[in-house]
């Protein structure tokens, strides 16, 4: 496959949609060297993940719906939202937490390094596409509660988590309008 056709076949692939076949750690680990070569400006390298398997998973899903049941008030509190919560990290072959670590010297800007991680996590995006892997980029309102979950240094923080699982089904072909509707060229 070419990287143009990675790229057009990289698709969300759900827990929903995971076979429960486990996900190597060997696997797991070609994921993160190529999100390990992802841009960085000024080589602040701020991508951090943390991988979770087996009971990992099923401690981050009694952690999410006990943080969700916690916040949230008893009117907007959904039993659906809550059980989706708890099994989706089961359905997973693994979780990668996706995290971020603020330069100390705050050289370049926030956004900055956060687009260096997105570009971290579409690089294991396309490697997982390249070896008949699932993913998903789930970026839940809980995130900001991971500081109860996971030891961070000063100036890390969690974006989301990156589901991972083989699918049985088939994909669906990925729907783009034109690109030349959103863009413009300029010559003179």
């Amino acid at each position: 496959m070419t990287i143009a056709e990675t790229i057009k076949n990289r698709r969300a692939v759900f827990p929903a949609q995971y076979n429960g076949k486990p996900v190597s750690t060997a696997t797991i680990t070609q994921l993160l060297e190529a999100a390990h070569w992802a841009p960085t400006h000024k080589k602040t390298e701020p991508w951090r993940f943390k991988v979770l398997q087996g009971e990992a998973l099923k401690r981050l899903g009694q952690f999410l719906a006990k943080t969700y049941t916690e916040i949230t008030p008893p009117e907007k509190f959904s039993d659906f939202k809550h059980d989706k919560l708890i099994a989706n990290p089961q359905k997973a072959g693994a979780i990668i937490a996706i995290c971020m670590q603020r330069d100390p010297k705050e050289r370049i800007p926030e956004w900055e390094e956060i687009a260096a991680v997105a570009m971290a996590v579409q690089n294991m995006w396309l490697q997982a596409v390249d070896l008949d892997l699932g993913g998903y980029w789930s970026s839940p309102g809980l995130i900001k509660y991971m500081d109860r979950f996971f030891d961070f240094q000063e100036g890390e923080r969690c974006l989301g988590f990156f589901y991972l699982g083989y699918t049985d089904d088939a994909l669906m072909q990925g729907i783009r309008s034109s690109i030349q509707d959103k863009t413009i060229w300029m010559h003179d």
